[in-house]
Formats: C-alpha cells, sequence, structure tokens
C-alpha cells in the first residue's frame, strides 16, 4: 500500500506529522517522522467514526 496521504493539519516545520493510507477495507496511520516504526490498522468503518467524532 503505497498511497499515503500527508495531514491537512500537519504543521509546516514537520512536527506532528500524520500520513493515512487506505485499502483492502482498513486504513493504516502513521507517524511521518519515524515512517519505519508502528504503523496503526483499523477498519474502514472504525476510522470513518473516529473521524465522525471529531467534526
Amino acid at each position: 500500500m503505497g498511497n499515503w496521504r500527508k495531514s491537512s493539519y500537519s504543521d509546516g516545520s514537520g512536527g506532528q506529522c500524520v500520513e493515512t493510507a487506505s485499502g483492502d477495507g482498513v486504513v493504516r496511520v502513521r507517524d511521518t517522522t519515524d515512517r519505519a516504526a508502528f504503523t496503526l490498522i483499523v477498519s474502514e468503518a472504525a476510522w470513518s467514526a473516529f473521524l465522525g467524532t471529531l467534526r
């Protein structure tokens, strides 16, 4: 899965950066400052519900 998208809320100085990628029914979330580290994987339904609580 190589279609990562950087959050529009990430700051321009390289800090607080998050990327997401979706496909195969899941969403992957990672820290852009350490891409080789842990990647959170959740279902698309769970991600949608999470985003709904933020709006």
